[in-house]
């Protein structure tokens, strides 16, 4: 359902909540508050992203993907400032099938815009995952600066470290096979 349709019902609950008070109906006038203000809310936050983030949080991956499947055409039926996060997820959800093929969404995600400071480092400490995979070693580092600058509340300090150790490992690895 687009957002214009969801708005359009939003108001007319609104309205009849109001006539509702206007009649003394108080009891249904409060039932319709809290229809209103739920109607209000799938405006601003839609539910099937809801559920999805609820599946990743699980870790039930083939549920959430179900629920981001449901979104046909995430530029009506989402605002703008969820585009990124829809892109975010897809690719959250792809890296673990086929890591090399998650690239496009996140990079997707990124240009869309993503207002968290630990979603951009997420987006971008996964981007230099598969930047590792490909053997860019330059890329890798610059998109792990980049991620570490945006962990400004360390949530990813761990993953991080552990990037940057696989990558020591990795010129390790090069020199011993170079020999």
């Amino acid at each position: 359902m687009s957002n214009i349709v969801r708005i359009i019902i939003s108001s007319f609950l609104l309205i009849g909540t109001v006539v509702l008070f206007w009649f003394g109906h108080w009891a249904l006038g409060i039932l319709g508050i809290l229809i209103t203000i739920l109607a209000w809310v799938t405006v601003f936050f839609n539910e099937n992203m809801l559920l999805a983030q609820w599946f990743l949080r699980k870790e039930n991956m083939p549920k959430a993907e179900q629920w981001l499947k449901k979104i046909n055409n995430y530029e009506k039926q989402l605002i703008t400032a969820q585009h990124g996060y829809y892109h975010m997820l897809l690719g959250i959800i792809e890296s673990q099938r086929a890591p090399l093929q998650s690239e496009k969404f996140f990079k997707k995600a990124l240009t869309l815009g993503l207002h968290m400071d630990h979603n951009v480092a997420l987006a971008k400490l996964s981007l230099a995952g598969v930047a590792m995979a490909k053997r860019n070693k330059r890329e890798a580092e610059k998109l792990l600066s980049e991620a570490k600058k945006a962990d400004k509340n360390k949530l990813l300090a761990d993953q991080i470290k552990m990037m940057k150790d696989q990558m020591s490992l990795m010129d390790k690895q090069q020199i011993r096979y170079s020999r």
